[in-house]
């Protein structure tokens, strides 16, 4: 539940409705309508199964023109809250900047609304936890919007994740394993296009802009142009740089691939660039994650530093190694992983979710060990130093420093408690 600045308490909003019929269309409503907004409203206008019903956004004109483009039957807001009051909402999308992201799935959760979250989860690793609590206290389902664990070719490496979870459970490449991403398997981090500015002069709010509920839990700063557009990521009060964008899409397969739903590294080391700064997001090089067994993951920037991973394998055991493209090239293990069964079967239709009341593939609870992943390595480079992470109690062992990382506070009045 959430304290807010207005009378309405989250969990006050809505009580949860019970699960449409097979033939009832859902009903959807979206908070954020920029260029990923735009993207899910065109996924619920292309669903047969969907409707929209509400669209949300601070800034008037997306409104106005998003409701040009989808028709009389769907309501504009400004205030997510007065959707939430207002319309019958089966599932939110919330596609929203990251630090908005604790508190929007956390109200339309509370509000009895099945969730379809944009990632990264959170802006922190606290929050996850939040959003977790608040699923399971609603019955809801949720989903986190990455989707390679589950299908399509898993970026650059030219292989969707299954033949890979095959390989390792058959135990053909040993264990431990280390795991490596950089742009040489088709990652680009875009840090060069997520960094933020110093010394921008404030300027003019623009009319028809809410400045204030943009902001919303984040600390006040004088508007400009370049915090609140895109580059948004490129500071630490809303986002953490290209990692925080574009992490979860890299490390959520990983997670899944060395079978660590329910656990996180233990040891996380970065170089980087020393000191960061305190606002503004800046470039790294490498980052280095150990998990308790010994299996490592090598984050590669190829922006800054010595490149430590070019030539090197994708997967890596003292029994095997696998490289880009390994299905299509001739070898033993591209030939050993067609004869091996298939992983077991995911929920990958989130309308099958929504009726059936059973998990999305991506949920809140593996979805947050992933989201983890991203802040355990923004944490380690931004303090500098090799950091030890307690992954049950989710806190870093004897660094206070580092764990105000973990939980931060927000701008009065809102606060997750």
């Amino acid at each position: 539940m959430t304290k807010t600045r207005s009378s309405k308490g989250a969990g006050g909003i809505q009580p949860a409705r019970i699960p449409r019929g097979a033939n009832d269309k859902i009903n959807h409503a979206i908070i954020g309508l920029g260029v990923m907004g735009q993207g899910h409203v065109q996924y619920v206008l292309d669903d047969p199964q969907a409707r929209l019903v509400g669209v949300c956004d601070v800034m008037q004109s997306r409104v106005a023109e998003t409701l040009e483009k989808v028709g009389k039957d769907c309501r504009g807001y400004r205030d997510f809250r007065d959707m939430l009051n207002s319309e019958s909402i089966d599932v939110v999308h919330v596609v929203t900047p990251p630090h908005w992201h604790a508190l929007h799935n956390i109200y339309a959760l509370s509000a009895g609304c099945d969730v379809w979250a944009e990632k990264p989860m959170t802006r922190t690793i606290s929050e996850g936890t939040y959003i977790a609590a608040a699923v399971k206290l609603n019955s809801r389902v949720f989903r986190l919007n990455t989707w390679f664990r589950m299908h399509s070719p898993f970026y650059g490496l030219g292989t969707a994740v299954a033949p890979l979870k095959k390989l390792i459970q058959s135990g053909a490449l040993g264990w431990p394993l280390t795991v490596r991403i950089s742009a040489h398997t088709g990652f680009s981090w875009k840090a060069s296009m997520w960094m933020g500015k110093l010394g921008l002069a404030p300027e003019p709010v623009p009319d028809g802009f809410d400045y204030d509920l943009w902001l919303g839990p984040a600390p006040y700063r004088p508007y400009t142009s370049h915090r609140v557009s895109g580059s948004f990521r490129g500071y630490w009060d809303y986002d953490g740089g290209g990692l925080a964008d574009m992490g979860q899409h890299y490390l959520d397969p990983v997670q899944y691939l060395l079978d660590k739903d329910d656990t996180s590294p233990v040891e996380i080391e970065a170089n980087a660039p020393w000191p960061q700064h305190p606002d503004v997001v800046g470039i790294w090089g490498q980052v280095y994650m150990k998990y308790a067994d010994g299996c490592k993951i090598i984050l590669e920037s190829c922006e800054w530093g010595k490149d430590e991973t070019e030539g090197k394998p994708f997967i890596e055991g003292p029994n095997g190694k696998v490289f880009k493209n390994f299905h299509t090239e001739p070898g033993y293990l591209a030939e050993l992983a067609k004869t091996l069964p298939d992983p077991e079967p995911q929920i990958s239709d989130f309308n099958v979710s929504i009726r059936t009341r059973k998990k999305f593939a991506l949920n809140e609870d593996n979805g947050n060990r992933s989201n983890i992943l991203v802040h355990l390595a923004n944490c380690a480079i931004r303090t500098g130093r090799k950091l030890y992470f307690d992954p049950v109690e989710l806190r870093f062992m004897d660094d206070e420093e580092a764990n105000q990382l973990v939980e931060q506070p927000m701008r009065a009045p809102w606060v997750l408690f």
